[in-house]
C-alpha cells in the first residue's frame, strides 16, 4: 500500500482518485473506512484507498467526533502517506470545515512527525501558492483567492484573506513556516538544507508554495524522504498526489504513462445540482440551450412538511422527460446571485440551524430524487454538482465505493459505483465541484469525451 486518504468532501475525493489513477496506481474510494479484514480479503492488491467524507461542512465539535476516530483507523493501515484532502480553494473557517482543527487532531494522532506538511497548490487545476498567498482561475484569468468573485460570495465559507498563513491562524494556534517558491528553485542538497533551515525553529506546520509542476516533483521528494517513520500525515489538495506521483515516476517506481482509459457515450444523462457557482451556472445554461430539460427544485421545498408530496410531482416530471429520451437537470440555483440562496439562508435562520446545514438538507433530498430515478428507469450515468451538497446526495445512493473509469476534465472523472443494490451497482457517476469544468461539461460527460 502506498497511500490512504480522507476527503473533506466527495468531489474532492474523486479529484484525488483521478490524480492517483492517471498516475498509474490502482485506488478505490470508499464511502466509509473499510475494515482491515475487508481490505485484506478483497482489495489488498490495490495500491491504496480513499474515504469520502463531508467534514468540510462540519463544525469543530463534529470534526472532533468524526475525524479523530477516522484518522486513528487510517493509521492502522500503515500506509506510508496518510493524506487529509482539503479543497484546493482552501474552503474553511474557524466554525465550518476548519483545516486548523484537522491539523490539531492530526498532531495528536501522529505525534511522531516533526511537522505537518500543508500543500494547497495544484497547477493542473490552476491553483497556485506564491509567498504564502493562494491564487485560482476564473476563465483565462488568475486571481488572488480573496479577489475571486465566487470565493468572496461563497454561501458558507467566504474567503476574505489570500495569505493562507493568516487565514489558518484564525483556526489554530499552531506555528506556521513557509517553504517558498524561491526555496523550491534550489536543487539537491541545497533544497534539503533550506528545508532544515525552515524547520530550525520547529514550526508545527510547514506550508509549501507551488507554482510549477517541477515544484510539485521536488515537494514529492521531500515528503517521500520525510516519511521514514511511516505513516506520515499530510494535509492538502490533490497537489499532494500529483507531487508523489511525479516523484515516483522520476525515480522509476511508476510507469511513465498509464493505460489508456476511455468512456462510451450514454443515451440519457441525469444531472443533479446543488451548486451555486458561476461555473455550474454556465454549464446549466449551456445544457438548457442544447435541449436538456431543466427542472428547478425550489429552496422552500427542502424545509416544508409536505416536501415528499411536492418532490413526487417533480420526480414525475423528470421521469416523463427521461422516458422520452431527454437529458434532465435538477437544479436549485443559477449562480451566486440566485434569489433561492438568500431564501434558503433565511429559512435556515428561522429554523435555528447553521448555514452549513443547507448542504446536508439539500444534498440529501436531491440524492433521494436521484436514487428514485435511477432505480425506476435503469439510468446508467449521473452527474452530481456541488461540493457542499454532492456528498450528502451520494450517501443516499446506496453505494459503498467508487473506482475511476476515465477522465473527463481535471477534477471531475467518470467513476463506477459499487453497491449491494443491483440497480445501483455499476452506475457511472461524476462528482463535480462548483469550480470544475468548461460550459459544455455535461455534454462531455454524456459523450464520455475528455
Amino acid at each position: 500500500m502506498r497511500i490512504c486518504y480522507y476527503g473533506d468532501d466527495f468531489t474532492g475525493s474523486t479529484d484525488v482518485l483521478e490524480a492517483l489513477t492517471i498516475g498509474g496506481l490502482r485506488v478505490i474510494l470508499f464511502m466509509d473506512i473499510p475494515s482491515l479484514a475487508l481490505w485484506e480479503e478483497q482489495f489488498s492488491h490495490y495500491d491504496g484507498f480513499g474515504v469520502a467524507g463531508v467534514s468540510r461542512t462540519m463544525n469543530p465539535e463534529e470534526m472532533e467526533q468524526t475525524l479523530r476516530p477516522a484518522l486513528t483507523a487510517l493509521k492502522a493501515f500503515q500506509a506510508p502517506i496518510i493524506h487529509y484532502k482539503i479543497c484546493s480553494t482552501f474552503d474553511s473557517s474557524p466554525v465550518t470545515g476548519s483545516i486548523g482543527k484537522v491539523i490539531d487532531l492530526g498532531r495528536e494522532v501522529f505525534p511522531e512527525q516533526r511537522f505537518t506538511p500543508l500543500l494547497a497548490g495544484s497547477p493542473v487545476l490552476n491553483r497556485y501558492t506564491i509567498f504564502g498567498n493562494h491564487f485560482t482561475s476564473q476563465g483565462t484569468h488568475i486571481l488572488r483567492l480573496d479577489r475571486h468573485p465566487n470565493m468572496i460570495q461563497h454561501p458558507v465559507t467566504p474567503m476574505n484573506e489570500a495569505d493562507l498563513r493568516v487565514h489558518l491562524a484564525e483556526q489554530t494556534s499552531c506555528s506556521i513556516a513557509l517553504l517558498n517558491v524561491l526555496d523550491l528553485e534550489l536543487k539537491g542538497s541545497m533544497l534539503k538544507d533550506r528545508l532544515n533551515e525552515r524547520l530550525h525553529a520547529a514550526p508545527d506546520i510547514l506550508l509549501f508554495d507551488v507554482l510549477t509542476e517541477e515544484h510539485l516533483a521536488k515537494i514529492g521528494g521531500l515528503l517521500a524522504e520525510e516519511n521514514d517513520k511511516s505513516p506520515f500525515f499530510v494535509v492538502g489538495s490533490s497537489g499532494v498526489e500529483y507531487a508523489l506521483v511525479s516523484y515516483l515516476r522520476q525515480h522509476g517506481m511508476l510507469p511513465m504513462s498509464s493505460e489508456s482509459m476511455v468512456a462510451n457515450a450514454t443515451d440519457r444523462l441525469l444531472v443533479v445540482s446543488g451548486s451555486c457557482s458561476p461555473a455550474t451556472c454556465a454549464q446549466i445554461e449551456w445544457a438548457l440551450a442544447h435541449g436538456y430539460a431543466g427542472i428547478r427544485v425550489p429552496a422552500p421545498l427542502f424545509f416544508e412538511e409536505d416536501a415528499a408530496k411536492k418532490m413526487s410531482n417533480l420526480l414525475s416530471e423528470a421521469e416523463r422527460f427521461l422516458r422520452d429520451g431527454k437529458n434532465v437537470i435538477l437544479y436549485t440555483a443559477l449562480g451566486p446571485n440566485d434569489s433561492s440562496i438568500e431564501e434558503t439562508q433565511n429559512l435556515l435562520r428561522m429554523s435555528g440551524k447553521s448555514l452549513a446545514a443547507s448542504g446536508e438538507r439539500i444534498g440529501g433530498l436531491l440524492g433521494d430524487m436521484a436514487r428514485e430515478l435511477v432505480q425506476s428507469l435503469g439510468l446508467k450515468r449521473v452527474v452530481f454538482a456541488g461540493g457542499d451538497t454532492s456528498g450528502f446526495a451520494v450517501k443516499r445512493m446506496n453505494m459503498y465505493a467508487l473506482e475511476m473509469i476515465a477522465p473527463i476534465v481535471s477534477g471531475g472523472p467518470l467513476c463506477r459505483a459499487y453497491s449491494h443494490d443491483e440497480r445501483i451497482d455499476g452506475l457511472e457517476v461524476v462528482l463535480k465541484g462548483g469550480q470544475v469544468g468548461p460550459p459544455d461539461f455535461f455534454g462531455r460527460v454524456q459523450r464520455g469525451q475528455s
